[in-house]
């Protein structure tokens, strides 16, 4: 097989890589995955724009051609498997606040979940981390964590050594390339096409592997789990934050428990002064998805009824100041005035609220979360309502909406 291979053009070989992992019944749901994005060879290096192994952006892929003809055909297997399962776990958008945090890190973390996964499940040899790829991210210590579990036991920036020299504190190269950058110039309505294929592509994946019983059922069901009802996360974050039934937060002990030794939370004020709602103009969240959101928030402060709902459009400033007193937020819907439209840099929303002492009991940020900066500094409690993006904030409660099961 391997100087049949060899016979055959980097080209030709990827392809029938692609054809190889297709028609094995352990990769067969994969398939839709596999189909996503283009795939290509390319003839520069790294210095020269390029890259020295492979690359992806979660969407396309990019194959160095020198570094081909290093690999027999098990190892380019394993190379092609490796950078389709970062598309499929969606790597480069559901962990991009880590890379924000230690980009070297992350990226180690993100190798280590594949490529323990990958040498456990090809024990028969389909695909191997052998040869060119043996410098690749692998510690079988790691099989069957997670990506934010990995990154937490992997050593931190101060702990690692500045040398890069093997030893405790240092991290392992990996062997390919993460295309952050390039995963961030797609255009927001690629990213929610991009999303929205991914998740398909899983969805058909388990049904394949449930009907043949080719394995990975399970796995892909995992990434499709019911999504939680993002209305109901809505309506709890609102009514717990802002009417004290969130007894998490201590404030004065309940007086008529102290004369028996018991010492209760009060809770938060039943009085709903301010809510803050900050929305995101600079991405795919479109007037339909506004103004379900909006009318959600609407019903909800029917019942709430707080004193003021404050919308907040912003990009990478805030745009926008409304103001709707308790009488005015039947009309929310119709009277709001979207503004914005730039860059996305959330943590100017804070420091807008911060230097005009908008002191509000709970902010809820409706967001594509796909931001130029960090997550922000929030003085109160933020519930991000995060539309089709599966990452995670670093700050504050969240719940991820699929805009086309709005």
């Amino acid at each position: 097989m391997l100087q049949i291979g060899k016979q055959l053009t980097p080209e030709q070989r990827l392809s029938k890589a692609v054809v190889d992992i297709m028609g094995s019944p352990k990769y067969i749901a994969l398939a839709g995955i596999l189909m996503i994005g283009d795939r290509k060879i390319i003839n520069d290096p790294l210095e020269k724009g390029g890259c020295d192994t492979a690359c992806t952006n979660g969407k396309h892929e990019w194959y160095y051609r020198d570094f081909i003809e290093k690999l027999n055909d098990a190892e380019l297997r394993f190379l092609v498997l490796h950078e389709n399962y970062h598309k499929l776990y969606k790597h480069l958008t559901t962990w991009k606040h880590l890379v924000q945090d230690d980009a070297e890190r992350s990226n180690v973390a993100m190798d280590m979940v594949i490529n323990t996964k990958l040498v456990a499940d090809n024990e028969d040899g389909f695909a191997t981390m052998s040869g060119e790829l043996e410098k690749g991210c692998y510690d079988e210590k790691y099989e069957g964590w997670d990506t934010a579990r990995v990154y937490h036991d992997l050593p931190n920036k101060e702990k690692r050594g500045k040398g890069g020299g093997k030893g405790s504190g240092s991290l392992p190269d990996g062997f390919d390339i993460h295309d952050h950058k390039g995963a961030d110039e797609l255009t927001p309505e690629e990213k929610k096409e991009l999303a929205r294929d991914l998740d398909e592509a899983i969805r058909q994946g388990a049904m394949v592997a449930g009907k043949t019983g080719s394995g990975g059922s399970r796995e892909l069901g995992d990434l499709l789990k019911p999504q939680i009802d993002w209305k109901q996360v809505l309506r709890e974050f609102i009514t717990t934050t802002c009417r004290g039934k969130d007894y998490s937060t201590w404030n004065r002990p309940n007086r008529r428990f102290i004369g028996q030794n018991i010492y209760m939370p009060s809770g938060i004020s039943e009085k709903v002064d301010e809510l803050v709602l900050a929305i995101d103009t600079s991405g795919s969240i479109g007037t339909r998805e506004l103004n379900i959101f909006l009318s959600e928030v609407k019903g909800i402060c029917d019942t709430v009824k707080p004193d003021t709902v404050r919308i907040l459009y912003w990009d990478t400033q805030v745009c926008a100041d409304e103001e709707y007193k308790q009488h005015e937020v039947a009309n929310i819907v119709q009277s709001t005035k979207p503004d914005g439209g730039g860059g996305t840099m959330v943590e100017c929303v804070p420091q807008y609220m911060a230097e005009k002492s908008i002191k509000p009991q709970a902010c809820i940020v409706l967001t594509d979360g796909y931001l130029g900066g960090d997550w922000g500094a929030w003085t109160c409690p933020i519930l991000w309502c995060i539309i089709d993006n599966d990452v995670v904030p670093s700050v504050g409660k969240y719940v991820h909406v699929k805009s086309y099961d709005l």
